[in-house]
């Protein structure tokens, strides 16, 4: 009988890390949340989250970007003050902005994506200001059209006070938010090996 002992790797270093990266961005997007301010012309106030879930996708990639964001749904959930302004539990996520926190990991998914060009992550850094801007732009659309729809159904709003109330209000926040990212993605700070 033998006594010789093998190292096996049940999960692989760069998942390893993946999943690391993955809870730092949901944990950054979590303390964003406490960076909010009412919005008069929405019940969902303004938070600097968005900016989370474009450096989620940006940095992480379609795939961990996506996933990182659902790591965060799932933390909020189940009672980590992560929402905006420390709001925890379930009930947000079927409360008036359960729209736009469902959106968060299909933004990061698509943003990754188009920065990435497919599921493969490489050096954003490497993509064109037209890809990266355009790339949040379709985060923010589809975020907008998330959060839209479930002002509609929360809280039976019609559709175009929904999109005045749920999109239109935010458009200058996301702007900035939009510039910010490409600020720290294009910064000497973010440099990737």
């Amino acid at each position: 009988m033998s006594t010789d002992t093998h190292e096996v790797d049940l999960v692989g270093e760069e998942v390893v890390e993946n999943i690391g990266r993955a809870a730092l961005f949901a944990a950054l997007v979590g303390a964003f949340a406490y960076v909010s301010f009412p919005n008069p012309f929405s019940p969902a106030p303004v938070t600097l989250q968005v900016l989370g879930v474009f450096l989620a996708g940006i940095f992480l990639g379609p795939v961990w970007g996506g996933a990182s964001l659902v790591l965060y749904l799932f933390a909020g959930a189940v009672g980590a003050p992560v929402f905006s302004g420390g709001a925890a539990g379930f009930g947000q996520l079927v409360g008036a902005t359960a729209g736009y926190l469902w959106a968060w990991p299909v933004a990061a998914f698509v943003v990754g994506a188009v920065v990435h060009g497919g599921l493969t992550v490489g050096n954003p850094r490497e993509a064109g200001l037209v890809r990266l801007v355009g790339a949040m732009l379709v985060g923010t659309a589809l975020i907008y059209a998330f959060g839209t729809v479930g002002l509609m159904l929360v809280l039976g709003m019609g559709p175009v006070a929904a999109f005045m109330a749920g999109s239109a209000a935010f458009i200058p926040a996301e702007a900035f938010k939009i510039a910010a990212a490409v600020g720290i993605v294009r910064s000497d700070a973010f440099v990737a090996e």
